[in-house]
């Protein structure tokens, strides 16, 4: 174990207020806290941005909202990402968050940024399967751009029912599996012995 736990970034591929993955997001963050993490959620609705275009990026650089971003991933060495699933896929807000945060930026490579990052995923949908196609392609994602993405998932289905009134999974089992989610990431990050962010 190391003297301090490397801090875990938490945010969902959602902007809407009453986004189901953004509450399972905030469940996520409180639960590493309870267990001895150094969670910082995240709200991506604070960080706006125009649709990736490599001629806007060409003209005026990145975003600044991407700059800022960038700075707060260089700080965390973990990830936690609740990712919502559209059409089968994962939503255009987090693949564009993504796809400026890998642009090289004064002479570092995007890349570099998520190079060694540990991250766990989970998702919710008010549907039947929970999200869980939006799962295999955030990993698939992740992976591609240096990522090492936990094996352990948990996709919370029929989420209008879901939670309960003070924001914790109804099922016992359910927030079982996010403790188990949440304790491997921190403990992950500590056996590697991260003594801070690899930026």
């Amino acid at each position: 174990m190391t003297d301090r736990t490397p801090p875990i970034l938490v945010f969902a591929g959602s902007a809407r207020e009453d986004s189901f993955n953004k509450q399972l997001a905030r469940l996520a963050a409180d639960r590493i806290e309870a267990l001895g993490g150094e969670p910082t959620f995240i709200d991506l609705r604070d960080y706006p941005m125009p649709l990736y275009d490599g001629d806007l990026e060409a003209e005026s650089g990145l975003p600044e909202n991407a700059l800022a971003l960038r700075r707060l991933l260089a700080e965390h060495q973990g990830l936690l990402i609740a990712s919502p699933e559209y059409n089968g896929f994962i939503t255009p807000l987090l693949k564009n968050t993504i796809d400026w945060l890998t642009r090289p930026h004064e002479g570092d490579s995007g890349l570099k940024l998520f190079q060694g990052r540990i991250a766990a995923v989970v998702s919710a949908s008010p549907g039947g399967l929970g999200g869980i196609r939006s799962l295999a392609l955030i990993r698939q994602l992740l992976s591609n751009i240096g990522v090492t993405v936990l094996p352990d998932q948990l996709a919370v289905a029929r989420a209008k029912e879901a939670f309960d009134d003070d924001g914790s999974l109804a099922s016992d089992g359910q927030q079982q599996k996010l403790d188990a989610i949440c304790g491997r990431l921190i403990d992950t990050l500590d056996r590697l012995g991260a003594q801070g962010p690899r930026a």
